[in-house]
Protein backbone atom coordinates (compact mmCIF):
# COMPACT_ATOMS: atom_id res chain seq x y z
CA UNK A 1 0.00 0.00 0.00
CA UNK A 2 1.53 3.52 -1.03
CA UNK A 3 -0.49 6.82 -1.51
CA UNK A 4 -3.72 6.24 -3.32
CA UNK A 5 -2.57 2.60 -4.70
CA UNK A 6 -3.17 -0.76 -3.35
CA UNK A 7 -0.99 -3.20 -4.70
CA UNK A 8 -2.01 -6.79 -4.33
CA UNK A 9 -0.61 -10.52 -6.06
CA UNK A 10 -3.83 -9.91 -8.13
CA UNK A 11 -2.61 -6.34 -9.63
CA UNK A 12 0.63 -7.55 -10.48
CA UNK A 13 -0.55 -10.68 -12.10
CA UNK A 14 -2.56 -9.11 -14.11
CA UNK A 15 -1.39 -5.76 -14.47
CA UNK A 16 -3.86 -3.54 -13.35
CA UNK A 17 -3.89 -0.58 -10.80
CA UNK A 18 -6.60 -1.31 -8.73
CA UNK A 19 -7.82 -4.28 -7.16
CA UNK A 20 -10.98 -4.07 -8.32
CA UNK A 21 -12.68 -5.96 -10.91
CA UNK A 22 -16.03 -5.79 -12.47
CA UNK A 23 -18.21 -8.41 -13.02
CA UNK A 24 -19.47 -10.09 -16.09
CA UNK A 25 -23.06 -9.53 -15.98
CA UNK A 26 -25.68 -10.30 -18.49
CA UNK A 27 -27.13 -7.95 -20.57
CA UNK A 28 -24.28 -5.16 -18.67
CA UNK A 29 -21.26 -6.09 -19.49
CA UNK A 30 -21.05 -3.91 -22.36
CA UNK A 31 -17.99 -1.73 -24.18
CA UNK A 32 -18.93 1.03 -22.42
CA UNK A 33 -18.62 0.29 -18.93
CA UNK A 34 -15.95 -2.28 -19.09
CA UNK A 35 -13.99 0.25 -21.02
CA UNK A 36 -14.43 2.98 -17.99
CA UNK A 37 -13.94 0.47 -15.29
CA UNK A 38 -10.31 -0.25 -16.66
CA UNK A 39 -9.26 2.96 -18.01
CA UNK A 40 -10.00 3.85 -14.11
CA UNK A 41 -7.33 1.42 -13.26
CA UNK A 42 -9.50 -1.63 -12.50
CA UNK A 43 -10.23 -4.34 -14.31
CA UNK A 44 -13.36 -4.22 -16.76
CA UNK A 45 -15.24 -7.44 -18.37
CA UNK A 46 -17.05 -7.60 -21.64
CA UNK A 47 -19.45 -10.42 -21.51
CA UNK A 48 -19.27 -12.60 -24.64
CA UNK A 49 -23.17 -14.48 -24.13
CA UNK A 50 -24.51 -11.04 -24.16
CA UNK A 51 -23.85 -10.83 -27.92
CA UNK A 52 -25.85 -12.61 -29.99
CA UNK A 53 -23.15 -13.95 -31.75
CA UNK A 54 -19.37 -14.33 -32.14
CA UNK A 55 -18.86 -11.61 -34.88
CA UNK A 56 -20.87 -8.88 -32.04
CA UNK A 57 -18.71 -9.78 -29.98
CA UNK A 58 -15.56 -9.07 -31.60
CA UNK A 59 -17.10 -5.74 -32.62
CA UNK A 60 -17.95 -5.38 -28.95
CA UNK A 61 -14.14 -5.58 -27.77
CA UNK A 62 -13.03 -3.32 -30.67
CA UNK A 63 -15.61 -0.75 -29.42
CA UNK A 64 -13.82 -0.86 -25.71
CA UNK A 65 -10.42 -0.79 -27.37
CA UNK A 66 -11.31 2.21 -28.97
CA UNK A 67 -11.87 3.90 -25.26
CA UNK A 68 -9.10 2.00 -23.57
CA UNK A 69 -5.28 0.66 -24.04
CA UNK A 70 -5.76 -0.78 -20.35
CA UNK A 71 -6.38 -4.49 -19.34
CA UNK A 72 -9.46 -5.45 -20.44
CA UNK A 73 -11.44 -9.26 -19.74
CA UNK A 74 -13.92 -10.95 -21.52
CA UNK A 75 -16.65 -13.38 -19.26
CA UNK A 76 -17.04 -16.35 -21.00
CA UNK A 77 -20.37 -18.16 -19.05
CA UNK A 78 -19.83 -22.22 -20.06
CA UNK A 79 -23.45 -22.95 -19.45
CA UNK A 80 -24.45 -27.04 -19.44
CA UNK A 81 -27.54 -26.56 -22.15
CA UNK A 82 -29.15 -28.74 -24.96
CA UNK A 83 -27.77 -26.67 -27.17
CA UNK A 84 -24.59 -25.02 -26.23
CA UNK A 85 -22.96 -21.10 -27.75
CA UNK A 86 -20.58 -21.48 -30.30
CA UNK A 87 -17.61 -21.80 -27.61
CA UNK A 88 -15.00 -22.44 -30.11
CA UNK A 89 -16.27 -19.35 -32.40
CA UNK A 90 -15.96 -16.92 -28.88
CA UNK A 91 -12.92 -18.48 -27.64
CA UNK A 92 -11.31 -17.58 -31.35
CA UNK A 93 -12.66 -14.05 -30.97
CA UNK A 94 -11.33 -13.92 -27.94
CA UNK A 95 -7.86 -14.56 -29.35
CA UNK A 96 -7.69 -13.10 -32.60
CA UNK A 97 -8.75 -9.70 -30.54
CA UNK A 98 -5.97 -9.37 -28.69
CA UNK A 99 -8.18 -9.90 -25.54
CA UNK A 100 -5.35 -11.77 -22.45
CA UNK A 101 -7.83 -11.84 -19.03
CA UNK A 102 -10.99 -14.40 -19.60
CA UNK A 103 -13.09 -15.16 -16.50
CA UNK A 104 -14.52 -17.93 -16.76
CA UNK A 105 -18.16 -18.91 -14.68
CA UNK A 106 -20.66 -21.56 -14.79
CA UNK A 107 -19.19 -25.27 -15.31
CA UNK A 108 -15.73 -26.65 -15.71
CA UNK A 109 -13.05 -23.99 -17.56
CA UNK A 110 -10.79 -26.52 -18.03
CA UNK A 111 -11.99 -27.94 -21.80
CA UNK A 112 -11.19 -24.33 -22.92
CA UNK A 113 -8.03 -23.84 -21.00
CA UNK A 114 -5.71 -25.03 -23.83
CA UNK A 115 -6.25 -22.87 -26.58
CA UNK A 116 -6.03 -19.83 -23.54
CA UNK A 117 -2.87 -20.70 -22.37
CA UNK A 118 -1.70 -21.45 -26.01
CA UNK A 119 -2.08 -17.72 -26.69
CA UNK A 120 -1.25 -16.31 -22.74
CA UNK A 121 -4.61 -15.39 -21.46
CA UNK A 122 -4.91 -15.89 -17.84
CA UNK A 123 -8.01 -17.27 -16.41
CA UNK A 124 -10.10 -16.30 -13.54
CA UNK A 125 -12.73 -18.58 -12.40
CA UNK A 126 -15.94 -18.19 -10.54
CA UNK A 127 -16.60 -20.04 -8.27
CA UNK A 128 -18.91 -20.61 -5.13
CA UNK A 129 -17.11 -23.01 -2.60
CA UNK A 130 -13.72 -23.61 -1.63
CA UNK A 131 -13.80 -27.19 -3.45
CA UNK A 132 -14.77 -25.69 -6.61
CA UNK A 133 -11.85 -22.93 -6.45
CA UNK A 134 -9.26 -26.12 -5.58
CA UNK A 135 -10.32 -27.54 -8.48
CA UNK A 136 -10.12 -24.53 -10.83
CA UNK A 137 -6.66 -24.37 -9.23
CA UNK A 138 -5.92 -27.89 -10.42
CA UNK A 139 -7.30 -27.24 -14.15
CA UNK A 140 -4.23 -24.24 -14.31
CA UNK A 141 -6.80 -21.23 -13.74
CA UNK A 142 -4.49 -18.06 -12.98
CA UNK A 143 -6.96 -16.67 -9.81
CA UNK A 144 -10.51 -17.70 -8.93
CA UNK A 145 -13.17 -15.06 -7.89
CA UNK A 146 -15.13 -16.39 -4.51
CA UNK A 147 -18.52 -15.97 -4.75
CA UNK A 148 -20.10 -15.11 -0.90
CA UNK A 149 -24.11 -16.26 -0.11
CA UNK A 150 -24.75 -12.36 -0.99
CA UNK A 151 -23.98 -11.94 -4.23
CA UNK A 152 -26.34 -11.09 -7.34
CA UNK A 153 -27.07 -14.08 -9.69
CA UNK A 154 -26.04 -17.87 -8.56
CA UNK A 155 -24.79 -18.10 -5.02
CA UNK A 156 -24.50 -21.84 -5.40
CA UNK A 157 -25.99 -23.95 -2.83
CA UNK A 158 -24.75 -24.27 0.59
CA UNK A 159 -25.10 -20.54 1.68
CA UNK A 160 -21.32 -19.68 2.82
CA UNK A 161 -21.40 -16.15 3.44
CA UNK A 162 -18.16 -14.28 2.22
CA UNK A 163 -17.17 -13.70 5.99
CA UNK A 164 -16.87 -17.20 6.38
CA UNK A 165 -15.98 -18.37 2.61
CA UNK A 166 -12.99 -15.67 1.54
CA UNK A 167 -10.62 -16.66 4.72
CA UNK A 168 -11.59 -20.36 4.27
CA UNK A 169 -10.36 -20.59 0.18
CA UNK A 170 -7.98 -18.04 0.85
CA UNK A 171 -5.78 -20.41 3.52
CA UNK A 172 -5.97 -23.09 1.03
CA UNK A 173 -5.19 -21.97 -2.68
CA UNK A 174 -1.72 -20.57 -4.15
CA UNK A 175 -3.28 -18.19 -6.58
CA UNK A 176 -4.93 -14.72 -6.00
CA UNK A 177 -8.50 -14.68 -4.14
CA UNK A 178 -10.88 -12.33 -5.62
CA UNK A 179 -13.32 -12.27 -3.05
CA UNK A 180 -17.03 -11.41 -4.39
CA UNK A 181 -20.58 -10.69 -3.30
CA UNK A 182 -21.53 -7.93 -0.83
CA UNK A 183 -18.91 -5.18 -2.01
CA UNK A 184 -19.82 -1.86 -3.01
CA UNK A 185 -17.07 0.46 -1.19
CA UNK A 186 -13.53 1.15 0.56
CA UNK A 187 -14.64 -0.63 3.79
CA UNK A 188 -15.60 -3.98 2.04
CA UNK A 189 -12.71 -3.95 0.12
CA UNK A 190 -10.51 -3.36 3.06
CA UNK A 191 -12.52 -5.96 4.73
CA UNK A 192 -11.70 -8.42 1.95
CA UNK A 193 -7.99 -7.56 1.87
CA UNK A 194 -7.73 -8.43 5.62
CA UNK A 195 -9.59 -11.56 5.05
CA UNK A 196 -6.60 -12.77 2.74
CA UNK A 197 -8.31 -12.31 -0.89
CA UNK A 198 -6.26 -9.89 -3.33
CA UNK A 199 -9.46 -8.17 -4.60
CA UNK A 200 -13.00 -7.66 -5.01
CA UNK A 201 -15.59 -8.36 -7.95
CA UNK A 202 -18.57 -6.06 -7.44
CA UNK A 203 -21.55 -6.44 -10.08
CA UNK A 204 -24.07 -4.39 -8.50
CA UNK A 205 -22.27 -1.71 -7.75
CA UNK A 206 -21.28 -1.36 -11.22
CA UNK A 207 -24.75 -1.09 -12.23
CA UNK A 208 -24.96 1.67 -10.25
CA UNK A 209 -22.95 4.23 -12.22
CA UNK A 210 -23.40 6.16 -15.32
CA UNK A 211 -21.76 4.29 -17.92
CA UNK A 212 -23.81 1.78 -16.82
CA UNK A 213 -25.69 0.30 -20.20
CA UNK A 214 -29.44 -0.25 -18.11
CA UNK A 215 -32.10 2.20 -17.74
CA UNK A 216 -31.86 4.87 -15.22
CA UNK A 217 -34.84 4.06 -13.49
CA UNK A 218 -33.94 0.49 -12.51
CA UNK A 219 -30.21 2.53 -11.24
CA UNK A 220 -32.73 4.35 -8.97
CA UNK A 221 -34.88 1.16 -7.90
CA UNK A 222 -31.01 -0.07 -6.71
CA UNK A 223 -30.46 3.33 -4.84
CA UNK A 224 -33.49 2.96 -3.10
CA UNK A 225 -33.74 -0.15 -2.26
CA UNK A 226 -32.53 -2.08 1.01
CA UNK A 227 -30.61 -5.50 1.58
CA UNK A 228 -33.95 -7.11 2.30
CA UNK A 229 -35.40 -6.58 -0.99
CA UNK A 230 -33.39 -9.61 -2.81
CA UNK A 231 -35.53 -13.21 -3.51
CA UNK A 232 -34.14 -16.76 -3.96
CA UNK A 233 -35.52 -18.43 -6.90
CA UNK A 234 -35.38 -21.97 -7.86
CA UNK A 235 -34.31 -23.44 -4.20
CA UNK A 236 -36.77 -26.01 -5.08
CA UNK A 237 -34.67 -26.94 -8.45
CA UNK A 238 -31.51 -26.68 -6.33
CA UNK A 239 -29.90 -23.72 -8.85
CA UNK A 240 -30.82 -21.03 -6.61
CA UNK A 241 -30.29 -17.40 -8.05
CA UNK A 242 -30.79 -14.18 -6.53
CA UNK A 243 -32.58 -11.63 -8.05
CA UNK A 244 -34.71 -8.87 -7.22
CA UNK A 245 -37.69 -8.49 -4.85
CA UNK A 246 -40.69 -8.04 -7.12
CA UNK A 247 -44.38 -9.19 -8.36
CA UNK A 248 -42.86 -11.38 -10.39
CA UNK A 249 -39.86 -13.08 -8.40
CA UNK A 250 -42.42 -13.43 -5.66
CA UNK A 251 -45.09 -15.24 -8.05
CA UNK A 252 -42.29 -17.69 -9.06
CA UNK A 253 -41.16 -18.87 -5.53
CA UNK A 254 -44.93 -19.26 -4.55
CA UNK A 255 -45.15 -21.63 -7.56
CA UNK A 256 -41.95 -23.64 -6.64
CA UNK A 257 -42.86 -23.53 -3.19
CA UNK A 258 -46.24 -25.20 -3.81
CA UNK A 259 -44.97 -28.04 -5.61
CA UNK A 260 -44.44 -26.72 -8.56
CA UNK A 261 -41.90 -27.45 -11.69
CA UNK A 262 -39.84 -25.24 -14.09
CA UNK A 263 -42.35 -25.40 -16.98
CA UNK A 264 -44.73 -23.54 -14.60
CA UNK A 265 -42.43 -20.57 -14.11
CA UNK A 266 -40.80 -20.58 -17.22
CA UNK A 267 -42.74 -17.82 -18.84
CA UNK A 268 -41.61 -16.02 -15.88
CA UNK A 269 -37.92 -15.85 -15.97
CA UNK A 270 -37.45 -15.98 -19.72
CA UNK A 271 -34.15 -13.93 -20.42
CA UNK A 272 -36.11 -11.43 -22.77
CA UNK A 273 -38.54 -10.64 -19.97
CA UNK A 274 -34.97 -9.77 -17.59
CA UNK A 275 -33.30 -8.00 -20.61
CA UNK A 276 -36.85 -5.52 -20.82
CA UNK A 277 -35.87 -4.36 -17.23
CA UNK A 278 -32.53 -2.87 -18.33
CA UNK A 279 -33.89 -1.62 -21.41
CA UNK A 280 -37.38 0.10 -20.78
CA UNK A 281 -36.60 0.64 -16.82
CA UNK A 282 -39.84 -1.47 -15.35
CA UNK A 283 -38.44 -3.16 -12.60
CA UNK A 284 -41.73 -5.47 -12.37
CA UNK A 285 -41.13 -6.95 -15.99
CA UNK A 286 -39.48 -9.69 -15.39
CA UNK A 287 -36.73 -11.16 -12.53
CA UNK A 288 -33.31 -9.24 -12.84
CA UNK A 289 -30.31 -10.24 -10.80
CA UNK A 290 -29.01 -7.92 -8.04
CA UNK A 291 -27.20 -8.36 -4.69
CA UNK A 292 -28.03 -7.47 -1.15
CA UNK A 293 -25.23 -5.07 -1.38
CA UNK A 294 -28.02 -2.66 -2.89
CA UNK A 295 -28.44 -1.69 0.57
CA UNK A 296 -25.75 0.16 0.96
CA UNK A 297 -25.50 1.75 -2.35
CA UNK A 298 -27.32 5.44 -2.70
CA UNK A 299 -25.43 6.85 -5.61
CA UNK A 300 -25.21 6.79 -9.54
CA UNK A 301 -21.34 8.39 -9.65
CA UNK A 302 -19.30 7.71 -13.17
CA UNK A 303 -16.86 4.91 -12.74
CA UNK A 304 -14.03 7.32 -12.60
CA UNK A 305 -14.92 8.72 -9.38
CA UNK A 306 -15.83 5.69 -7.69
CA UNK A 307 -12.91 3.37 -8.56
CA UNK A 308 -10.29 6.33 -6.80
CA UNK A 309 -12.87 7.04 -4.50
CA UNK A 310 -13.48 2.72 -2.94
CA UNK A 311 -9.63 2.82 -3.15
CA UNK A 312 -9.42 5.95 -1.02
CA UNK A 313 -12.30 4.81 1.34
CA UNK A 314 -10.53 1.35 1.71
CA UNK A 315 -6.97 2.71 2.44
CA UNK A 316 -8.45 5.02 5.44
CA UNK A 317 -10.09 1.97 6.80
CA UNK A 318 -6.77 0.13 7.00
CA UNK A 319 -4.92 2.65 8.24
CA UNK A 320 -7.79 3.07 11.29
CA UNK A 321 -7.44 -0.81 11.87
CA UNK A 322 -3.73 -0.36 12.02
CA UNK A 323 -3.93 2.38 14.17
CA UNK A 324 -6.21 0.64 16.88
CA UNK A 325 -3.57 -1.32 18.51
CA UNK A 326 -1.44 1.57 19.32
Amino acid sequence: MSGNRLSTPFTTAFGIEHPIVQGGMQWVGRAELAASVSQAGGLGMITALTQPNPRALADEIKKAQAITDKPLGVNLTILPTITPPPYDEFRAVIVDSGIKIVETAGANPEPHMAQFKEHGIKVIHKCTSVAHALKAQAVGVDSVSIDGFECAGHPGEKDVPGLVLIPAATRRLDIPVIASGGFADGRGLAAALVLGAHGVNMGTRFMCTLESPIHHAIKERIVSSSEDDTELIFRQLSNTSRVHKNSVSGEVVDILSNGGAFEDVRHLVNGARGRTVYENGDPEAGVWSVGMVQGLIDDIPSVGDLIPRIVAEAIQALDRAGNVSE
